[in-house]
């Protein structure tokens, strides 16, 4: 396909300014190494060199880092189902989202982390694993990426994708590359009609974007949750619990702040705590202790005891369980202008929550649960704290707000038929059953060594 000069001119600019920065990666790489180690490791597969063999054609999904993963769910597993002939690749950048992924899936889907945005890395990362379709979650618009699929005959679609004000604003130096980019996808499938009306406002064409709603809403509730909690309960006495959940560096301590405060009135009260980011896991647990706070950490203790004043729980993949196991929720990167994190899990659970003002990530999904009154937003750390005590002291306010985020959670489910009807046609036509018992193997799509299909 021709493209424009313009366009040319501007990856061209793009692509030099990546590559005099590559240094930069390198020192990034070793920089968040010294706070995780998973950091030094894998590095070939940052810069696309690989030392397989290439491999048979996939249907890739990319989902950032733990959060996007917990979207993808409720996809991945509806691939499987339907199509069990499907090799299936997610790509991460995190290695928190690595180590989601595994612990989902446990290889029975291929994973690497998604190269940086170079073009030679790209190419060599679609001549690799030669997809099929490229299944990209929420708003990752890295344009070599984009345009690289274009080139390689690959079509792109951004699922569950969300664009906030900031966000968009953010893309401002760089929108003319990026709306270029957007309009070599083949569909961007919103969370929201807003979200669509700033992905248009991006550059995408109108024809381009359909509002699909949120996959989160499509969250798996297990049905051990009961149980789950029950267990919690027994292990940690029969006692006011609340939860502090992905919460960020600068929250740490007005959280510490809280419990003091709210255990001068519950002297038992109990904190589940779940940091965001594994490094701040012993962190959170030493300030604990600073704080001369009787601390257990789940890798440790397994549950709860009845002298903790907190529990930190310090694995991936079980906060849903653990909201479970709350009578309030707070949910974290709402204290500072993060933009806060997923809602719709302690909704699900069935846990009446608190948010700090900073929801700009979420603001749709916030704003329908403030209307169904399951969520409390207050303005600052000592609202919330009030917000907490409230509701600690109030059983029909809890189980009020409880009812309701069930209800809003069964209401907004459907975001997966219509995504899975979206990106159905991309997908290659199933390899019969009886094919595979006899050895043979499904056909792959040739990639050629510049990354374009042949």
């Amino acid at each position: 396909m021709r493209t424009d000069p313009i366009e040319r001119l501007l990856r061209a600019l793009y692509s030099a300014a990546l590559y005099v920065l590559v240094p930069i990666t390198v020192y990034h790489l070793i920089w968040r190494g010294f706070r995780q180690p998973a950091y030094f490791q894998r590095w070939n597969e940052r810069y696309a060199v690989y030392h397989d063999p290439p491999h048979a054609s996939t249907v890739w999904i990319h989902a950032v880092s733990v959060g996007e993963v917990n979207a993808a769910v409720p996809l991945v597993q509806a691939l499987r189902r339907g199509r069990p002939d499907l090799r299936l690749l997610v790509t991460t950048i995190t290695p928190t989202g690595s180590e989601r992924v595994r612990a989902l899936w446990d290889g029975d889907v291929e994973h690497v982390y998604l190269p940086y945005d170079l073009p030679g890395a790209v190419a060599r990362f679609l001549a690799h694993y030669r997809p099929h379709a490229a299944l990209i979650m929420e708003t990752e618009l890295w344009p070599n990426l984009l345009f690289g699929c274009r080139k390689a005959g690959v079509p792109a679609f951004i699922l569950n994708a969300r664009l906030s004000e900031r966000s968009l604003r953010g893309y401002r130096v760089l929108a003319p590359l990026v709306g270029r980019a957007l309009r070599t996808v083949k569909t961007v499938g919103a969370q929201s009609l807003a979200d669509g009306v700033r992905f248009v406002r991006l550059g995408a064409r109108p024809e381009q974007v359909v509002e699909t709603g949120n996959l989160k809403f499509d969250v798996t509730v297990p049905d051990s949750l009961d149980a789950f909690a029950a267990e919690c309960r027994s292990h940690g006495g029969d006692r006011p619990v609340w939860i502090a959940a992905s919460t960020h560096a600068d929250e740490e301590a007005a959280v510490i702040a809280i419990h003091r405060r709210l255990r001068e009135r519950w002297p038992d009260l109990l904190l589940l705590w779940a940091p965001r980011h594994p490094e701040r896991f012993r962190i959170v647990a030493d300030h604990v202790r600073a704080a001369d706070l009787p601390v257990s950490t789940r890798s440790r203790a397994r549950w709860p005891r009845p002298g903790d004043a907190v529990f930190v729980i310090d694995t991936l993949g079980e906060l849903l369980p653990f909201y479970a196991c709350a009578d309030v929720a707070f949910v974290g990167g709402s204290l500072q202008p993060i933009g806060g994190h997923n809602l719709l899990e302690p909704a699900a659970a069935g846990t009446p929550m608190v948010t700090g003002p900073h929801l700009h990530n979420f603001a749709e999904i916030a704003r329908r649960l403030d209307e169904a009154n399951a969520l409390r937003i207050a303005p600052d750390a000592d609202a919330v704290r009030d917000a907490i005590a409230s509701l600690l002291a109030d059983a029909d306010a809890r189980a009020g707000m409880s009812q309701a985020g069930h209800r809003l959670v069964e209401a907004g489910r459907g975001a997966l038929g219509q995504t899975l009807a979206l990106v159905q046609s991309a997908l290659p036509p199933p390899w019969p059953a009886d094919q595979e018992r006899r050895g043979h193997a499904p056909p792959a799509t040739q990639v050629r060594r510049d990354g374009t299909a042949g």
